[in-house]
């Protein structure tokens, strides 16, 4: 799709964060596509050749964005206090999603995410753990 950004009624796992980061501010497009631009080489999903339209959108992509620009954390759930609401979370190279400030009984927080279904907020971070182990965790600086 031409600009990269789909109908406000439909979306991907990885448009809640775009959309949760324009909510507070920031251009994940933006910076996405600069990153790439000075740095394709980092960025093996591009194969050298970047996709403004699409780029932005894709889990690997987000990965070494995050990995490179923003604060990475634990991926140990044990380590409860050290997930905050607004952390980015990464399931292995297909899946990302937000972190709430909504907790289970736990202290696990619940996950904010599109996973084929409308944007759901549920108590499903340790069971996703489990079928995609989490491979990041980030926050903006």
């Amino acid at each position: 799709m031409q600009g990269g950004y789909p109908p406000d009624d439909e979306g991907v796992c990885t448009d809640v964060i775009w959309r949760a980061l324009k909510n507070a501010g920031y251009s994940l497009k933006e910076m996405v596509d600069e990153d790439i631009k000075n740095n394709v080489k980092e960025y093996p999903r591009v194969a050298g050749n970047p996709d403004t339209n699409i780029d932005f959108r894709r889990v690997p992509n987000l990965k070494v964005y995050f990995q490179r620009n923003q604060l990475v954390l634990t991926t140990d759930l044990s380590k409860i206090e050290e997930w905050q609401p607004g952390d980015i979370v990464i399931f292995g190279t297909s899946h990302i999603g937000i972190i709430s400030d909504k907790r289970n009984k736990n202290g696990i927080p619940y996950l904010i995410h599109n996973g084929g279904q409308p944007i759901r907020e549920e108590d499903i971070l340790e069971r996703y753990n489990e079928y995609e182990p989490i491979t990041g965790h980030y926050r903006m600086k």
